[in-house]
């Protein structure tokens, strides 16, 4: 437990979380949405800083982000908790189990285990990772553990990433922004509707995130879980793609996930292959340039833009080939490819 950042105390002894989009005000012995930030006698604190729930290495398609390092590893850290509450969590027994804990304050052990910025970097580098990911969980809610270590492993030549659904505060993510190399960020939906009834947030401020994080320099991959009857609709993901376009550029990737029932939602089937035919060509009509379909078997390589030569061919999170040349362009047509170290390593 450490003193969080980014919030302020008010007239008594309530606080505000400046933290996230939320921006709760809690009362002494409270704690915000996340169940991991905590009012000690008018003082903020993290419950989970440094306690670690999850600790992997995963491939970087994963995440995923398919323009940053292709084909390398990143070390994944987690802890626990989320300013979410989606109804189709595939990382629920982490994420939400804050909640179901009777009381936090005596259930430290329960939050993971303490792990330090440098025992995080040093494992990174023994398991020959290129980047640390942040991710199962809501990076955002352990923003202080990501900056410690994102902060040491840049300095020893490791990329940072988040995974996020993009609900940060405007100061939180110029605070990481200078450490952060890239984003996955999760766009749920293109209707505030939706966002309220089923996540308990709201729709612009992940729209103000994602352009905030283009103006500062990360690079951003969108993710959208395509859930039947849910935000399927092809007006709603006609206007996810021209925003992407328009606020972000067309050479931000969108990656099209299929949804299969957990937690709460079982109450529908999993996603049609044809939907994700159908929302990749969408992409494309709008002018996206890199479109892939996440949990499927289609459009997971990436080809030039410019001529269709194949580039990076994927199966799955392998890499069968990467002919992106040293400098960054296709080998067919010298058009650039998008993204953060592309060259085949």
């Amino acid at each position: 437990m450490r003193e969080a950042r980014l919030w302020e105390g008010l007239s008594d002894t309530r606080v505000q979380c400046k933290l996230c989009a939320h921006e709760c005000v809690i009362l002494e012995g409270g704690a915000g949405i996340c169940r991991v930030r905590e009012n000690r006698e008018g003082v903020l604190v993290s419950l989970v800083y440094e306690r670690l729930i999850a600790q992997h290495v995963d491939p970087i398609e994963k995440k995923p982000l398919f323009h940053v390092y292709p084909g390398t590893r990143a070390y994944s850290v987690a802890t626990a908790g989320c300013n979410f509450r989606c109804a189709w969590c595939q990382n629920y027994d982490i994420s939400q189990m804050p909640r179901h804990l009777s009381a936090s304050r005596d259930q430290g052990r329960s939050l993971g285990t303490r792990v330090n910025a440098e025992q995080v970097v040093r494992a990174a580098q023994r398991t020959g990772c290129c980047s640390i990911a942040y991710t199962y969980t809501e990076p955002t809610v352990f923003f202080e553990t990501t900056y410690d270590i994102a902060v040491p492993a840049r300095a020893a030549g490791l990329a940072n990433v988040y995974v996020t659904n993009g609900y940060m505060s405007a100061a939180a993510l110029t605070e990481i922004a200078p450490v952060l190399d890239a984003a996955n960020v999760d766009l749920k939906a293109f209707r505030d509707s939706t966002y309220r009834t089923y996540t308990g947030a709201r729709l612009q401020p992940v729209l103000d995130t994602l352009k905030l994080m283009k103006h500062l320099g990360v690079w951003v991959e969108v993710t959208t879980l395509l859930i039947p009857d849910l935000n399927d609709d092809a007006q709603e993901l006609t206007e996810a793609a021209r925003f992407i376009v328009e606020e972000l550029g067309a050479e931000t990737p969108w990656h099209l996930s299929r949804f299969h029932p957990t937690y709460q939602m079982t109450d529908r089937p999993p996603t049609p292959e044809s939907t994700v035919t159908r929302v990749l060509e969408i992409g494309k009509a709008a002018g996206l340039r890199y479109v892939y379909g996440g949990n499927s078997r289609q459009a997971q390589s990436t080809r030039c833009h410019a001529c269709g030569e194949m580039l990076v061919q994927r199966m799955g999170y392998t890499i069968l080939g990467n002919r992106v040349t040293p400098d960054a362009t296709c080998p067919a047509c010298n058009t650039p490819v998008a993204g953060i170290g592309m060259a085949a390593r």
